[in-house]
């Protein structure tokens, strides 16, 4: 029995292809160890979204092969996707698994035994050929991540993942709906669906009428799924009609990220983002019509080139009249390859930290703001697991808004509750437990 070793870095999408990968390795007879240990085989999962990213991927590679000089070393994913010729140099690497060919890693690690050569990376970018993979247990106890498209057609000015994923391919709705029943059978009742760029799920499929929206009423109709959360959206496929369609769903979290990057408009269009603040705007105001206290939650780089005084006020006061509920604050880093790695006006990393210390103490203060509106209210949370908080033992989960909640365990006592894990729980938050953390009692 062959053992095998991975590490896996980067999105979500990548988390379920590792988790996918898995279960293929596992049904083939492998057996999976930590990857600190000596291993026949190490797979590391890469990621390309940064330079950062690069680099963090080629040190893993290297540490594996210093693990173990004997080891098979497979680099697999973004990295190898977008940049071959690094890679396969890398003396590191053993083999190559490009994307859209991690399906066949099993079928690859043996024909490499077997000194068959072949050909790991396909031309990525001209392809319409989904990937299918399909999960019955995650690793993940509570939450399953069910990956619904890959590839993007945006072509922002600082993103190399249309080059690393392709363009847009749609995943069957039917595929879809299978994979959610099987994890369902296995106990999963929340499910959140992932991909690339979500929003334009359906977009490639001739002459059907599929749609994020469409896949998501399916997906409400499973009996046995209690909870539904959508992954990252682009602002302007929330329209009224979108809208008030998720409100209708039995299951829907209301919990959206809106990704914006800036809340400037010239600076939007030197990203090559496809919205204005105010179509931004009108969005988070849609969701807020239909649903009561909807988390929104968004994304912003701040110090991208060119960014002036004036631009970045801009964004500071947009934020600030959203009020997010979350807000992932990057500072612009360069990424070989892209439009804005050359643009004129590139920000000092003082600067770039400077702005970025300022939306981070806005967002604390908003983030706690948002979780204060349910002190004394009742909610349903889904918890995960056992955590020490202040020396005291708690089950800790979420509520629907993804606002996280703990409890106090009392496993030795006849009051309950001993085991939570999956389960979900209403009762009334008494208050905060820490800065992100309110409590909970039991009704």
């Amino acid at each position: 029995m062959r053992t095998v070793a991975y590490h896996n870095l980067g999105c979500k999408v990548n988390a379920y292809e590792m988790d996918a990968m898995l279960q293929a390795l596992r049904q083939n007879g492998y057996q999976v160890v930590p990857f600190e240990e000596r291993a026949d085989i190490y797979i590391v999962n890469t990621c390309t979204v940064t330079n950062i990213a690069d680099r963090k991927s080629r040190q893993m590679l290297h540490k594996a092969k210093k693990t173990n000089p004997e080891g098979i070393v497979v680099a697999v994913g973004c990295y190898v996707q977008s940049d071959t010729q690094a890679v396969g140099s890398d003396s590191a690497v053993d083999l190559m698994v490009g994307n859209n060919r991690k399906k066949d890693l099993v079928a690859i690690l043996e024909n490499y035994f077997e000194g068959i050569s072949q050909e790991s990376v396909i031309d990525i970018n001209h392809t319409a050929e989904y990937e299918e993979m399909r999960l019955t247990t995650t690793e993940e106890h509570t939450r399953a991540y069910i990956k619904i498209q890959d590839g993007c057609n945006q072509f922002c000015t600082y993103c190399m993942i249309p080059y690393a994923r392709g363009r847009v391919r749609s995943r069957k709705k039917s595929d879809v709906i299978e994979e959610i029943k099987g994890l369902v059978r296995t106990g999963y009742k929340e499910f959140v669906l992932t991909g690339i760029h979500i929003s334009s799920y359906g977009m490639d499929c001739k002459g059907q009428q599929e749609n994020l929206l469409t896949l998501a009423q399916a997906i409400d109709g499973i009996d046995g799924v209690e909870r539904l959360r959508l992954g990252s959206l682009e602002p302007r496929i929330v329209t009224g009609e979108f809208a008030e369609g998720l409100a209708k769903l039995r299951h829907i979290c209301p919990h959206f990220h809106l990704s914006l990057q800036s809340g400037c408009e010239t600076v939007l269009r030197r990203m090559n983002r496809h919205y204005t603040p105010e179509e931004y705007l009108r969005g988070v105001e849609c969701l807020r019509h239909v649903f009561d206290h909807p988390a929104i939650t968004t994304d912003i780089i701040v110090g991208f080139p060119g960014e002036t005084p004036e631009e970045f006020e801009q964004t500071r006061q947009f934020a600030a009249d959203v009020r997010f509920y979350e807000m992932h604050i990057f500072k612009y880093s360069k990424r070989k390859g892209t439009k804005a790695a050359v643009m004129p006006g590139q920000i000092p990393e003082g600067i770039k930290t400077q702005r970025s210390g300022v939306l981070q103490c806005m967002e604390l203060q908003d983030s706690k703001d948002f979780r204060a509106f349910y002190v004394g209210s009742d909610v349903e949370v889904l918890f995960e697991e056992k955590k020490e908080i202040g020396g005291q033992e708690y089950w800790v989960g979420h509520t629907r808004e993804y606002v996280k909640v703990a409890l106090l365990s009392r496993d030795n006592s006849h009051e309950g509750p001993e085991y939570l894990q999956n389960r979900l729980i209403s009762g009334k938050i008494m208050g905060f437990l820490q800065n992100d953390v309110l409590i909970m009692e039991c009704k």
